[in-house]
């Protein structure tokens, strides 16, 4: 499988994930060292400059640690200079340990290749023409509304079934979510999937 030249700095959080995108990935990877990133500053003043450079590609766990250490760092570092690649949840536990995470889910570093590649390349990140195409009709948080995922007393689980069959991590928030979709899919594919007829969820 050809490696991926990608332009932004690809962030992980832990030396084995690293050491597995390193197959897949000609780039720069830098690690969290998990929640390591909270203290330290110069840490994390060097991922500033290279968002300034050339752009970072957040590529965490799609547990409740991974997430966390993913919104510290959308919040800390501008978010337009960020793109995020998720992974979707695989119950399982990697070779190297004796037992499964809290919340049971393979991390970066258990999850297939061919998994890891297809979340990279649908956060559309720079890597010689295969970033995907943008339509110039997005899907919008009204669109997502109208869907019935959000707003709703069942919206949560609605959610959650709909990121499931889209590969993605349940706890992808609905914000979250309108970037991930337009790099995914068109809005018509979005419409096909939940039933929606062509004239609904146009933008405000």
């Amino acid at each position: 499988m050809t490696k991926l030249k990608i332009k932004e700095a690809v962030i992980v959080e832990g030396k084995y994930d690293k050491i597995k995108l390193s197959s897949l990935i000609d780039g720069l990877i830098i690690e969290t060292h998990g929640f390591q990133i909270f203290r330290d500053r110069e840490q994390l003043a060097f991922l500033r400059r290279l968002a300034d450079t050339r752009g970072l590609l957040i590529l965490t766990d799609s547990d409740g640690a991974g997430f966390l250490i993913r919104h510290y760092l959308a919040g800390a570092i501008d978010p337009s200079k960020i793109k995020h690649a998720y992974i979707p949840d695989v119950l399982g536990k990697e070779k190297r340990k004796e037992k499964p995470s809290s919340e049971g889910k393979l991390g970066v570093e258990g999850l297939p290749v061919r998994l890891l590649r297809e979340a990279i390349l649908r956060a559309g990140v720079s890597c010689g023409g295969e970033e995907p195409e943008q339509e110039s009709r997005p899907i919008t948080k009204l669109d997502l509304f109208e869907a019935g995922l959000t707003g709703r007393d069942d919206s949560a689980a609605r959610r959650r079934s709909f990121l499931h069959d889209l590969g993605l991590p349940e706890h992808l928030s609905a914000n979250a979510m309108v970037p991930v979709l337009n790099s995914m899919m068109t809005y018509e594919d979005f419409a096909a999937k939940l039933s929606l007829p062509p004239e609904s969820g146009k933008a405000p």
